[in-house]
């Protein structure tokens, strides 16, 4: 007997830690949770730094769409999002980092040049367990913020540093605004831009 596929909803405040175990194992060896976060105490402080943007940014001032299984998470911050979120918590975020604090402020200002000064639904974050990817869960558990993008007329844009991840995303319907090599021997960087759709 097949199981049902697990249903899309929004998150609450119970699903935090179960996302946050699915966020770390999905983003444990990510090219850029490796250079931003310390290598000392890495996996306490991967864990930290998504406990902190799902409590601190996304569930408070964004949207938060999890699978009923917690295997698929994704974080948007939307049009209504205060501009100055990311402040409130940068030092909270600083800690976190360590050692790669300072060499993430000029990743940082190179990522932010290619950022549309738009009303934005940004997809900060999407995240599938390893062991459930390729079944349509990051399709799925991201669905549900294009459509608000949309019926809101408003584009949606995301950040990414691997190539596979260009190609998924371009089958969603986001196109590439600008592609740059970050600094401090980071990965390729690249910024996607999806127009809204009526």
């Amino acid at each position: 007997m097949v199981a049902d596929p697990p249903q899309i909803r929004p998150a609450e405040a119970d699903d935090v830690e179960p996302m946050v175990r699915t966020l770390v194992r999905a983003f444990e060896d990510y090219p850029m949770s490796r250079l931003a976060i310390d290598p000392d105490g890495y996996l306490d402080r991967l864990e930290r730094y998504y406990r902190l943007f799902v409590t601190g940014i996304g569930l408070p001032h964004g949207k938060v769409w999890t699978s009923s299984d917690h295997s698929a998470v994704a974080v948007w911050t939307t049009p209504r999002t205060p501009r100055d979120v990311l402040a409130q918590v940068a030092d909270e975020f600083h800690e976190i980092a360590g050692e790669r604090a300072l060499p993430m402020e000029s990743v940082g200002q190179a990522m932010a040049i290619l950022r549309p000064d738009e009303p934005l639904w940004i997809l900060g974050m999407v995240g599938v367990d390893p062991g459930r990817q390729g079944q349509g869960l990051g399709r799925a558990v991201i669905a549900p913020g294009l459509a608000c993008a949309d019926a809101e007329g408003a584009a949606a844009f995301l950040e990414t540093q691997t190539a596979r991840n260009v190609t998924f995303y371009e089958s969603l319907g986001f196109d590439v605004l600008g592609e740059i090599d970050l600094p401090n021997d980071g990965p390729t960087h690249w910024a996607m831009r999806r127009k809204p759709r009526t």
